[in-house]
């Protein structure tokens, strides 16, 4: 009788191990991973005038990389200029989130005199996470939140509402605000001005906290050139606020006022997993 029993519970035994190792290892058929389906990647560049540096209130020319990977949908999915790199992990049609990250070019006084003597942004990125959601098919609401690598150690949130329209099947035309939300040590970095660097900057002493940063406005004309490239005309506008507009480097030597004008182009690569 033991050695029935011995028998019937190895049995069980081997056919759980066999059932789990279907449900780990299961066919596409059966139970496919979360990476299985369709996907699309998108790359590009876009060429633009901003501030050469946060606050100021001269301009200069820069390229930046456009990277965005997520799934397949049904639905033609809107960018912004706004959108950092993005990976998304959750895409239901309406709603989807992810990784994002942001390439930081950093700052020093080799960039401008007006900041010769305050301690250096190096470069580096800002990594986190987005969320975005459209309650219309004319309406997207976007958040990422990224904290500081290398370059600094604070974190920012961005915000931002789009309002969309095609005005041909090929051209489309979007705009809506934007704020930034930055902790102090985000601050801090990019505006503050403590005791050693303002005697060698000549700057007054500046401690800033966090608080919101910025708020503003954009907008884009967006033309699909074919079904895989599209290109963009751009344009922000972003108001400092808070603790930034406080600072003593954009009080005395930079503008509250702060524009983005641009191009950009991208193709987008469809593939399956």
């Amino acid at each position: 009788m033991n050695e029935f029993r011995s028998s019937t519970v190895s049995k069980m035994t081997y056919i759980s191990a066999g059932a789990l190792a279907a449900a780990l290892f299961a066919t596409p058929s059966m139970a496919e991973p979360f990476w299985s389906g369709d996907w699309s990647l998108t790359l590009g560049a876009a060429v633009l005038t901003l501030p050469e540096y946060q606050g100021d209130d001269e301009y200069m020319l820069r390229v930046q990389p456009i990277v965005s990977l997520g799934r397949q949908g049904t639905a033609k999915r809107f960018s912004s200029r706004n959108d950092n790199i993005s990976i998304g992990l959750v895409d239901t049609g309406t709603f989807r989130a992810g990784v994002a990250g942001k390439v930081v070019f950093g700052r020093d006084g080799d960039d401008a005199a007006d900041i010769e003597g305050l301690n250096p942004v190096r470069f580096g990125g800002e990594l986190g996470g987005f969320a975005e959601f459209y309650p219309t098919d004319w309406m997207r609401l976007r958040a990422e939140v990224r904290h500081g690598i290398r370059s600094h150690d604070g974190v920012v949130a961005d915000v931002s509402a789009d309002f969309f329209t095609n005005i041909t099947p090929n051209i489309q035309v979007s705009a809506g605000p934007r704020v930034t939300y930055a902790s102090q040590d985000y601050h801090e970095a990019w505006y503050g001005v403590n005791a050693s660097e303002s005697v060698a900057s000549g700057l007054s002493e500046y401690h800033p906290d966090g608080g919101f940063h910025s708020v503003g406005l954009g907008g884009a004309i967006n033309w699909d050139v074919t079904e895989k490239v599209k290109t963009s005309l751009f344009g922000e506008y972003a108001r400092l606020v808070g603790p930034a507009a406080d600072s003593s480097l954009v009080n005395e030597r930079g503008s509250k006022n702060q524009f983005t004008v641009g191009v950009s182009a991208t193709y987008r690569f469809d593939f399956s997993l």
